[in-house]
């Protein structure tokens, strides 16, 4: 049974990161599929490999340096990932009308315009989101920043459907169920990090995550009629923007009250 969810694990750690597993790791799809209930576990550890490298770096570089060292961090170890679906997204349905046309352009590994300016745009939001947040509040949201996202990415794979490509498709794989009891194991990795914040007033941030995930859930299912795997990595990117905002105006209001 350990031996099982190691395996479960190290598929995870594999396909969610540029971190290399042991040679002894079967990989297959149904591990892939039970592999999605650590996805906010990978979470925490591109979010503590950001928080490691911004504390290391701010002790000798200003904090905007740190921040973006940070963000190089994580995204080095993921390899751009979720990046890259998210820029997917972004030229699919930025460019395409159809279903398949939007699946057409997603699967191109370039980077068009609306790929390039929504990269672009994000990134520049999530730094300067990180660079408002107050310092105490800092290190606890790149964390839930880094989980949380994650397991509202893989709650698309319990309540919706996968668009299945075709069988000449060169897309990644991806998981495409997800049991009540991985749903359960991710919600635990993903959403217990919130419990870190000083009160539980930002708890609040899971209602416009809930919102986030009703419009793309509705706007996806409206142009392809389901998600794909950039879709997730489109849900975590935007998801993360979506926590580090909503902490700034919690705190922002706490102060006026």
């Amino acid at each position: 049974m350990i031996q099982k969810e190691i395996q479960i694990f190290f598929n995870a750690l594999v396909f969610y990161s540029r971190i290399p597993g042991p040679s002894w790791i079967k990989h297959s799809e149904d591990n892939l599929n039970k592999a999605t209930r650590y996805f906010p576990l990978i979470g925490w550890i591109v979010g503590g490999i950001s928080i490691i490298t911004f504390l290391l770096a701010n002790q000798i570089l200003p904090k905007n340096i740190s921040l973006v060292l940070s963000m190089v961090a994580g995204i080095l170890t993921t390899g751009g990932f979720h990046e890259d679906g998210f820029a997917d997204v972004c030229d699919g349905f930025g460019g395409g009308w159809t279903k398949s046309k939007i699946l057409e352009i997603m699967k191109d590994s370039r980077v068009g315009t609306y790929g390039g300016l929504g990269l672009v745009l994000m990134l520049l939001l999530k730094f300067f989101s990180l660079s408002e947040i107050p310092e105490n509040l800092l290190i606890t949201s790149i964390l839930v920043g880094h989980t949380v996202s994650r397991f509202l990415a893989s709650s698309f794979i319990f309540t919706h459907q996968y668009v299945r490509e075709d069988a000449l498709s060169k897309a990644k794989p991806v998981a495409k169920k997800l049991s009540y009891k991985n749903l359960f194991i991710a919600a635990f990795f993903g959403i217990s990090p919130l419990f870190i914040f000083p009160n539980l007033t930002y708890l609040l941030v899971i209602i416009p995550l809930f919102i986030i995930k009703w419009w793309l859930g509705k706007y996806f299912i409206k142009w392809i009629g389901g998600y794909t795997g950039d879709c997730l990595g489109a849900t975590q990117q935007i998801s993360e923007i979506v926590i580090l905002l909503s902490v700034i105006i919690i705190s922002i209001t706490q102060n006026l009250i």
